[in-house]
């Protein structure tokens, strides 16, 4: 949240909201802003549509049942995401109070913790404004991956963001349009 609210944005679009938490922090620190949370589960999004109310940002932000991008449509300025990128590795080795407090599908892509960050990239150009940004949270080794995953799919001025202990947690590209890569 405090990386995306160092740019420019009027128009933010979060997969896999959840809760909502940071589409709805996105938006109560930008009062011109709009957004769209998109999630797999409806659980969530009556939890979100909930934490709208609470905040009064129900004029702002709106939610949509959505494996990914299935059901966007428009560009945004933005597009953030707190993916599932636990490997199913390191998973087993998860503190059990995190390991149970989140649903499995929210954590482990059941995989090597890549496969969202590859989706997410190669899907994301069709709804991104030119010089849009997609920012996306990473585990604390995954950092040289999902940048070169990024630069793969023409995202320029990549950059990975460590939190205030150092470790890295957000990489973000922007996207410059089809050619991009050229």
């Amino acid at each position: 949240v405090q990386e995306a609210l160092g740019t420019p944005f009027e128009s933010v679009l979060d997969l896999g909201t959840g809760s909502g938490c940071i589409l709805l922090s996105l938006l109560a620190e930008r009062a011109r802003a709009r957004g769209l949370g998109c999630d797999i589960s409806e659980a969530a999004l009556n939890v979100a549509r909930e934490n709208a109310r609470a905040l009064g940002l129900t004029e702002r932000a709106s939610f949509a049942l959505s494996d990914w991008f299935t059901s966007v449509q428009g560009r945004f300025d933005l597009i953030v995401s707190n993916p599932p990128y636990i490997s199913l590795k390191d998973y087993s080795a998860l503190m059990v109070d995190v390991r149970d407090f989140e649903p499995r599908i929210a954590l482990t892509d059941e995989g090597d913790g890549l496969s969202v960050y590859r989706l997410l990239c190669a899907q994301a150009g069709p709804y991104l404004k030119e010089s849009g940004q997609l920012m996306v949270e990473i585990g604390y080794d995954q950092g040289a991956p999902v940048q070169v995953i990024f630069q793969e799919n023409g995202f320029t001025e990549i950059k990975c963001i460590q939190d205030i202990e150092g470790r890295d947690r957000v990489v973000r590209g922007i996207w410059r349009g089809e050619n991009a890569a050229d």
